[in-house]
């Protein structure tokens, strides 16, 4: 009986880096706005680091999914 657990583990790849950068880049945006309200004088620079880190972390996500979906075409682990 051969059971291939390879889309589970491209779906599990995916939707967890998915998750991951959702709550990472809310919860930036939410400190963005806090910190902006804070200290309004600072809002040029606390944009920037925002887009920085975003930028990070979404790209993380996009190296995880072009992993995945290496793995769902290539299959690297078959023997």
């Amino acid at each position: 009986m051969s059971f291939d657990i390879l889309p589970l583990a491209v779906a599990l790849l995916i939707g967890i880096a998915a998750l991951g950068s959702c709550l990472g880049i809310g919860n930036l945006g939410g400190k963005l706005l806090e910190g902006t309200a804070r200290q309004p004088e600072l809002k040029d620079q606390l944009q920037t680091t925002f887009f920085l880190a975003a930028g990070v972390t979404d790209g993380a996500f996009i190296i995880a999914t072009g992993i995945a979906l290496w793995f769902a075409t290539a299959n690297p682990f078959s023997g």
